[in-house]
């Protein structure tokens, strides 16, 4: 059906209800899908010729706007949290008040950089932040099918979306859901604004823009795309949903993850730094096949 599901980095729990899913999707038509994902390391790589890809918030920490002291307690930070975050042996319940916790101390850090706004496009430019192979058919077709595609993100929205805008695909189709500065009227960073949007409460996130859902209350088709288990409730704002295709990327400790990813995941990406899965499975939904 769709050839691509044969890679070698495909993996599939139950590969006949994935099949049940797409024919499911695509009898209901591409005006009944919306596309519900994931940003850092999903959309973007997450490493390149054996090399890390920065996160959102990476950008910034690598960046000039940081001075060295607060690059090395970010780090600290990072090291402490990352290793909770990614622990397949601790509940959801157990990891987020620290979550809530690693992304504060870090939004406290970097407020206190005064991180100018006009500066934000050349740190992203000068970054080593990339979309995944395939990024441009990908919002392209989205945009061409008129196929909204949301973005829930623990990064940094003004970050996110200037990488989107300089990779040339920012269409009106793109909605972000983010964590976003709050500048003051000298264009100095001086607080995040709204509520804390971190890896495990993108369910609030969903629900709190239940708004937003009720316009595409008329597609209850959803492709979700994400990189962690906390990623899979970014769909619960939809309201009478039929059909929900899962795809997951597993970019790290494969082995000790890979079966809580098969257990949640309808089509697991193992090490696969393309979206040419995704891309295959929008052409099939959209009769491109």
């Amino acid at each position: 059906m769709i050839p691509e599901l044969s890679n070698p980095s495909v993996c599939m729990r139950d590969p006949e209800r994935v099949h049940e899913i797409l024919q499911s999707m695509a009898k209901s038509g591409s005006n009944t899908v919306q596309v519900i994902s994931d940003f850092d390391m999903t959309l973007t790589r997450f490493a390149h010729n054996g090399k890390r890809c920065p996160t959102c918030h990476n950008i910034l920490d690598n960046s000039k706007l940081i001075s060295d002291d607060c690059k090395e307690q970010l780090k600290e930070l990072l090291n402490t949290y990352y290793p909770i975050e990614i622990d397949s042996s601790r509940s959801i319940d157990e990891k987020l008040p620290l979550m809530v916790e690693w992304w504060t101390k870090a939004h406290e850090l970097l407020v206190q950089q005064k991180i100018r706004k006009d500066l934000l496009a050349k740190v992203v430019q000068e970054s080593d932040a990339m979309l995944r192979e395939g990024y441009q058919l990908f919002f392209d077709h989205l945009h061409e099918h008129s196929i909204p595609l949301l973005i829930f993100s623990a990064g940094i929205g003004d970050v996110l979306e200037e990488v989107i805008r300089q990779a040339g695909v920012f269409h009106p189709n793109v909605k972000v859901f983010s964590n976003y500065m709050d500048f003051d009227e000298c264009g100095v960073l001086r607080a995040f604004k709204g509520e804390l949007i971190h890896i495990y409460n993108k369910r609030e996130g969903a629900l709190l823009n239940t708004g937003h859902f009720q316009e595409l209350r008329a597609r209850p088709n959803v492709l979700l795309m994400g990189d962690s288990l906390g990623d899979l409730t970014m769909a619960d704002g939809v309201q009478q949903m039929e059909n929900i295709l899962k795809i997951g990327f597993l970019n790290d400790k494969v082995e000790e993850r890979k079966q809580s990813y098969l257990d949640s995941y309808d089509i697991v990406l193992v090490k696969d730094e393309t979206l040419e899965v995704p891309n295959a499975v929008l052409l099939y939904l959209t009769g491109n096949k």
